[in-house]
């Protein structure tokens, strides 16, 4: 059995992917606040945004957090189609979950839907990245914490659409942001401890790319990705100030009017 170590770069990994978690999960429940009071395809456009944001966000996560995983004796590689499949997933379970919530029209049915969906999701891409990864070896999973893990993301993903819908106070966000990243990074290192390794003897050339090579480049841009849509979020106005703006205008128009 292989000798591992989930961090080979001491606190750096932790702390920087859940510092990725925290983002997405800010800005994503900042995009489905946004979503619900709006409507047509200004709600659609933003229920997307949100799923980019959170999926990109856990996906991040979890392969910042790989980059501190290590097994003695061998080097890790990525096969890149099963990377980035996981990626597509993690935003398409967690687009799926928010639009659940965002349409639904039973505010408790929808919430344990999404849930689910996004939880179960979430999980399946966690999975999905680990059998991504390639190593003189043979990754193995102990059933129990496997399925604890199942229940972390999706006790996590609910409480994560259940803030989106029900907190209004940005602090009140901001604090259900920070829980969410320790649900989501509780998760993937249940995830990890499952894991057993089997090492056998180096006999080929392992395929695939090195972390420097895909993931670090990959994760770098979602990261600046989560930056420039918060920046945006940040900027774009809310419901209620554009119904102000237009307000104004229409006031400023009719004193115009009567001005002349």
């Amino acid at each position: 059995m292989g000798s591992m170590d989930h961090f080979s770069f001491g606190w750096l990994t932790p702390v920087l992917s859940y510092a990725m978690a925290c983002v997405g999960a800010a800005l994503g429940l900042r995009c489905t606040l946004r979503a619900l009071s709006a409507t047509g395809a200004s709600r659609r456009n933003w229920l997307l945004t949100a799923a980019a944001a959170i999926g990109s966000g856990i996906w991040t996560m979890h392969f910042v957090a790989m980059f501190g995983f290590t097994v003695n004796g061998t080097e890790l590689r990525y096969d890149v189609p099963l990377t980035v499949l996981s990626l597509l997933i993690a935003v398409a379970v967690v687009g799926l979950g928010v639009f659940v919530v965002g349409h639904g029209r039973h505010r408790g049915r929808s919430l344990l839907l999404g849930g689910l969906t996004t939880g179960v999701g979430v999980a399946a891409m966690h999975y999905l990245g680990m059998a991504a990864v390639r190593i003189h070896g043979e990754l193995h999973y102990s059933f129990g914490t496997v399925a604890l893990s199942v229940l972390i993301a999706v006790a996590a993903a609910t409480a994560a659409l259940w803030a989106a819908v029900t907190i209004r106070n940005v602090y009140a966000a901001a604090a259900a942001s920070l829980v969410m990243g320790i649900a989501v990074s509780c998760m993937h290192y249940t995830g990890m401890a499952a894991v057993h390794v089997h090492m056998e003897p180096a006999r080929t050339g392992l395929g695939g790319a090195t972390p420097m090579q895909f993931v670090f480049p990959l994760a770098v841009g979602l990261g600046s990705f989560l930056f420039l849509t918060a920046a945006f979020v940040s900027l774009s106005p809310t419901a209620q100030e554009s119904a102000a703006y237009r307000e104004a205008g229409e006031l400023a128009v009719e004193e115009l009017g009567r001005a002349a």
